[in-house]
């Protein structure tokens, strides 16, 4: 029987000491916390987005980074193939919008003690605590690991790393894969925190801080080339903007913002056109003839947004309603339509969902997860150079990719008889 060692006992980890031992080996996980999927429990708020209910084409059109390369990976292990490993081990599922699953008592809990269940049951060995130093190489072919603790060398038939990447370290994710990848002589491209808030320059996201939006359309441009649109929730913070539609925002921007400052801009009534929300003004208006401008716009804004928009719009706060001009009208439509930030920045690893680049593909087989580079020696999930925005695809990259090194492991076994 094949010894696989896996490095870590995240998503990725758990799923490829899963399959490895569903397909002959006998898998031992390492892990250097003090229990499996730490990351998990955090991820969704608390509630774990498992993965996505969505057809094949959306799940490829969802990730950012090298989507061809995990053509083997989605079609072999599947969205709807984790739902239903996750229910056949007694966890109940739900989708909510935008195709998001999510377990059906919102405790992230509930997926570990399923995942739990899995690795009990095909019984594989799990060992907490427990750090890796270093792979051992010897002649292009990975026969082991060295451990931490008393520098213990453990020979294995094969090594799959899934350590994550450095996005939340609290967790343990401080970039030892990335590490082990270039002792092994593989190149690790740029690395960037991804799915995180971003800075602003300009101070008024202050005076909004904690102000949540609701379908609203935002576009992310340098000059006149958009990076990104989207429409849905976000949120203003002391230092920037943050939210569902910026999370995904920054992946695409991540890239862009180290060459200079981006232009955030945030259309509040996207389901209006400039004429609709002009006749929209005029109603209001009309019901307030009689009122200052700044105590007309309680029905069309949240009431933090007010000041703000009436100082962009250049309109006096104090001015009658019934004195308001066609041109107002017009810069107060655009100030609502086209509300404008600067964004200048990214937060760090420590506020990341993710991390942004990895293990070269180039240098990885699609088809296995094995290293082009060291002969048994596999890599799956956070690690590699694969992103994708929010809704649960990047934890779908963890279970797929995972899944294909742990299959492939066992193919390979019988491969050799």
């Amino acid at each position: 029987m094949k010894h696989v060692i896996v490095i870590g006992g995240g998503a990725a980890g758990m799923m490829a000491a899963a399959a490895a031992a569903q397909n002959g080996c006998r898998p031992v996980i390492y892990e250097k916390n003090e229990k499996l999927g730490k990351k998990i429990y955090i991820t969704g708020k608390g509630r774990c987005n498992v993965t996505n209910d969505c057809d094949m084409e959306t799940l490829f059109d969802s990730v950012v980074t090298n989507r061809r390369f995990l053509y083997s990976a989605f079609y072999g292990f599947t969205n709807q193939d984790m739902m239903a490993l996750v229910e056949g081990a007694g966890c109940h599922l739900k989708t909510e919008r935008g195709g998001r699953v999510f377990p059906q008592s919102d405790k992230a809990s509930d997926i570990i003690r399923a995942l739990t269940k899995i690795l009990k049951d095909l019984d594989v060995e799990i060992c907490l605590k427990e750090p890796v130093k270093e792979l051992l190489i010897e002649d292009g072919v990975c026969r082991g690991v060295v451990l931490e603790r008393q520098k213990k060398k453990v020979y294995a038939d094969a090594v799959i790393v899934a350590t994550g990447g450095m996005s939340y370290p609290t967790t343990g994710s401080d970039g030892d894969g990335y590490r082990f990848a270039r002792e092994a002589g593989h190149a690790v491209t740029e690395l960037s925190p991804a799915l995180v808030p971003f800075t602003t320059e300009e101070d008024v996201v202050k005076d909004l801080q904690g102000l949540a939006l609701k379908n609203i359309g935002i576009s992310v441009k340098r000059g006149k080339k958009e990076i990104y649109r989207d429409f849905g929730e976000m949120l203003f913070t002391h230092f920037g903007v943050s939210g569902p539609v910026l999370l995904s925002a920054s992946s695409y921007a991540a890239k862009e913002l180290k060459k200079g400052n981006l232009t955030l801009t945030i259309d509040l009534k996207p389901a209006l056109s400039e004429e609709q929300l002009d006749a929209r003004i005029l109603r209001d208006f009309e019901e307030a003839k009689n009122k200052q401008f700044k105590n007309s716009l309680n029905r069309l804004l949240p009431s933090k947004m007010i000041p703000v928009i009436i100082e962009r719009s250049g309109i006096a706060p104090e001015k009658p309603v019934n004195e308001i001009t066609r041109e107002e009208r017009r810069r107060l439509t655009a100030s609502v339509k086209g509300f404008t930030l600067t964004l200048n920045g990214l937060r760090g690893f420590g506020e990341a969902i993710i991390t942004q680049g990895g293990v070269q593909v180039k240098e990885i087989n699609p088809s296995t997860m094995e290293s082009k580079k060291v002969k048994e020696l596999y890599f799956a999930g956070e690690v590699l150079d694969l992103d994708a925005v929010t809704g649960g695809f990047n934890l779908q990259i963890a279970w797929s990719t995972g899944h294909l090194a742990g299959e492939s492991v066992g193919q390979e076994l019988f491969n050799d008889i």
